[in-house]
């Protein structure tokens, strides 16, 4: 009589870069949380989910080495959005920098990065990361897919299109050597990238739903970040349909198929 040996879940690492807006936060416990949210739906049930990742959230903002897990213990990390800038020389910016690369290079653990940190896969693998002179993309846009941002997405047949949530005034400015470009808008020239096994990241916010962009953008506006004009325009896109869950899917196609 033969047994087989059940699948281990996929162990994600979490990488939080920084803490949600109050009501965001109390929901959901942290970007961990509003990431497992995502991937939830993404995998169909929590349960789905759970069979087939063990997720762990690590808060490293302000943090050194300490704060990472071992490379050894970790299939995939994914680094979250975050109001800091990629290109700032903190001390736990370029530690961030610096673990990233780590796991590239260890040519088995699977990087996933979001906004922040899309910039910061960007900065790991030596592409040029700045200020995007056209300034702010906020809510939801769309941008025309590449041959292969179609493969990887998998939106449907005659579907050329992506839209996500934005929160960004950062870009990353080419794409990284030996990774292909996954999509472009007149607002932002790289819109996401891809390398196989390796790494995938987009520039907008899957993980944002209508409540959680219309907090930041309420919050941002009594700030005085946006200006009156800004949030008008942005606000009437929050409730927006957009493919959040359709890049969740690709997300955990990425980790289980490269």
């Amino acid at each position: 009589m033969s047994t087989t040996t059940p699948r281990q879940p996929l162990r994600l690492a979490i990488l939080e870069t920084d803490t949600p807006q109050p009501q965001t936060n109390a929901a959901y416990g942290g970007y961990g949380g509003v990431f497992t949210a995502l991937l939830t739906a993404a995998a169909g049930s929590a349960v789905a989910l759970a069979d087939q990742l063990s997720i762990t959230a690590y808060h490293v903002v302000g943090a050194g080495p300490e704060a990472y897990p071992p490379l050894d213990d970790v299939d995939a990390l994914l680094i979250t959005g975050s109001r800091h800038s990629a290109f700032h020389d903190d001390a736990w910016i370029q530690e961030l920098v610096r673990y990233t690369r780590k796991a590239v290079d260890s040519d088995r653990v699977k990087v996933v990065g979001v906004c922040f940190g899309h910039q910061i896969v960007g900065r790991a693998m030596d592409a040029p990361v700045g200020r995007n002179p056209k300034g702010w993309e906020v809510a939801v846009t769309d941008f025309d897919l590449t041959a292969k941002g179609k493969e990887v997405f998998q939106l449907g047949d005659g579907e050329d299109k992506l839209r996500l949530q934005q929160m960004h005034a950062d870009i990353v400015q080419s794409v990284p050597s030996g990774a292909a470009l996954l999509g472009s808008n007149a607002a932002c020239e790289v819109q996401g990238f891809y390398a196989p096994g390796r790494y995938l990241t987009v520039q907008g916010h899957p993980e944002f739903n209508e409540e959680i962009i219309t907090e930041i953008l309420r919050n941002r506006h009594a700030a005085g970040i946006f200006p009156d004009d800004v949030f008008a325009d942005a606000i009437t896109r929050a409730p927006v349909r957009h493919d959040g869950v359709a890049v969740g899917r690709a997300f955990l196609r990425f980790f289980f198929k490269g």
